[in-house]
């Protein structure tokens, strides 16, 4: 997958200030590992009058389809071959757009210490990308990209093969986009708009695709006649998930035709559909399930451990019984989307004593973590490999050692439930297992045993008479029994996991 960026300068501002913005400088070729590839970032032509940069993803199509858990398997005959032999090695697609949020983070949040004016100001711009999926042909692709303020849109559709004009026009087109815009908008626009063109995922579509959407389109979709159709093909056709995402655009809406600004959407959200109930999401109730098992057990000072984007730890700071919260991740990249979550540079004194955020891998011990009265294990543990479960449960249970646990975790039994999921498949490809009630049950008693605690379950969502609940959940309370006798798969190293899905559902996540 090939993509350049291009942009013209003058002496008093030269072009080359493009590598400022996009925080990778001119003079280096520089690689990153991606969840399915490495990705390559070069520039073939730097100087004060034009500088273009080149974001070159080369794709491994076996670690794709290992990594996907069998995704795309089929019971044609030639269904296995298709999964290495396809397009995903050279067509724009949600893997080229993970890519770009993974390696021009920066940019795409618009943000530059260096050059602020520059990071604030439009640029000319010229973007090409040699091959794009177009389920909708070049027209669909001029009537999303026009509105955004481009001055000329290109699709040019590919030929199926250039000796054989009678065969047609294939379903990609070169795609060139030339305009004056801010570099984090064109950024954000192709996050978006790449997988909607390809009108496919390459992972599971989770409930936080919705603040995805809505992130990366601030501004612009809200009021693109095309909001519908990006909706929807961007969230997967899930319906559930394209309605919440409708209500909250159509509140941006009302509130930019009033000259509002809305600062909390969900609780707007709430707030506009008095007449309908409207489903809680799935993530909602865990978080409500976790407060709740913590405010039983009287803790005050909190671990979340794997705390991803910081959802919940925002949710734990809005509760004044928690006077101490403190999260982890492995991902830097999560840790900061949690402190834009949080608010962190503009929060109070007394409010920004009670958090913290630290960086730290869960299969390791760390001093740092001892002393709390709860951590929280939420949607984690599935992310371990197996044979590193040894290393996370002695971190946690034997030397951190908090007086209670909560541990949430995706109950198998009820993937049946969810129509958008094939069958056999785990709801997210980072997903190392996906455990049923017995398994679950299982494996916390024999922690709890282990390591001196006892362990009641609670359902969390909808508890389906036959397959049970869409998430289950585990409280642990230290009985003041023996830590457990630390063995050889204890003492292990390997690498922690976070639990974003930045970090492994649009890297990974």
């Amino acid at each position: 997958m090939f993509l350049t960026i291009r942009t013209t300068g003058t002496p008093q501002r030269p072009a080359t200030d493009l590598g400022f913005l996009l925080h990778k400088h001119p003079g280096k070729a520089q690689s990153f590992t991606t969840a399915h590839g490495t990705a390559h970032v070069l520039y073939p032509e730097a100087d004060v009058e034009r500088c273009t940069a080149v974001l070159l993803l080369e794709v491994d199509p076996v670690a794709l389809v290992r990594k996907g858990r069998g995704k795309g398997r089929g019971g044609a005959p030639d269904a296995a071959l298709a999964q290495y032999v396809n397009d995903r090695p050279y067509a724009a697609s949600s893997l080229l757009a993970v890519a770009l949020a993974k390696v021009f983070t920066t940019a795409l949040h618009g943000t530059c210490a260096a050059l602020p004016e520059r990071a604030a100001a439009p640029l000319p711009l010229r973007i090409e990308i040699p091959a794009l999926p177009a389920r909708g042909g070049p027209g669909l692709v001029t009537r999303l990209f026009e509105p955004l303020g481009w001055t000329s849109v290109t699709a040019e559709p590919v030929a199926l093969d250039p000796e054989f004009p009678e065969w047609g026009d294939s379903r990609y087109v070169r795609l060139v986009l030339e305009g004056e815009l801010r570099l984090a908008d064109a950024l954000n626009q192709l996050y978006v708009l790449l997988p909607v063109l390809d009108d496919a995922k390459h992972y599971w579509v989770a409930p936080d695709e919705v603040d995805k959407l809505l992130r990366a389109g601030d501004g612009w979709l809200a009021g693109h006649p095309e909001r519908e159709l990006i909706t929807s093909r961007y969230l997967a056709r899930r319906r559930s998930l394209t309605r919440q995402a409708t209500e909250r655009l159509a509140l941006v809406r009302l509130a930019e035709a009033d000259g509002l600004e809305v600062e909390d959407v969900d609780n707007a959200v709430d707030e506009a559909t008095d007449t309908e109930e409207r489903p809680v999401p799935l993530a909602e109730r865990r978080r409500t399930a976790i407060l709740g098992a913590l405010g039983t057990a009287g803790a005050a000072r909190v671990l979340d451990l794997g705390c991803g984007q910081g959802q919940l730890v925002q949710a734990l700071l809005k509760d004044k019984r928690f006077t101490e919260v403190v999260g982890v991740d492995v991902s830097a990249r999560a840790l900061s989307v949690a402190a834009r979550r949080l608010r962190l540079d503009r929060m109070g004194e007394r409010q920004a004593a009670r958090v913290t955020l630290l960086q730290g891998a869960l299969t390791y011990t760390d001093k740092r973590l001892a002393g709390y009265d709860a951590a929280v294990l939420s949607e984690v543990v599935e992310h371990v490999d197996p044979p590193r479960l040894p290393a996370l449960e002695y971190a946690v249970f034997g030397s951190a050692r908090p007086r209670t646990v909560v541990v949430t975790t995706p109950n198998v039994e009820y993937n049946v439930r969810w129509e958008s999921l094939p069958a056999g498949h785990v709801r997210h490809s980072d997903h190392r297992f996906e455990w049923t009630r017995e398994e679950f049950r299982a494996w916390a008693a024999r922690v709890a045993g282990r390591y001196g605690y006892a362990a009641v379950f609670a359902p969390v969502g909808p508890d389906d008479p036959e397959v049970g609940p869409p998430t289950q959940m585990a409280v642990f309370t230290r009985t003041g029994g023996d830590a457990g006798t630390r063995t050889n798969s204890d003492t292990d190293t390997g690498t922690g996991t976070g639990n974003g899905p930045d970090t492994t559902k649009e890297d990974a996540a």
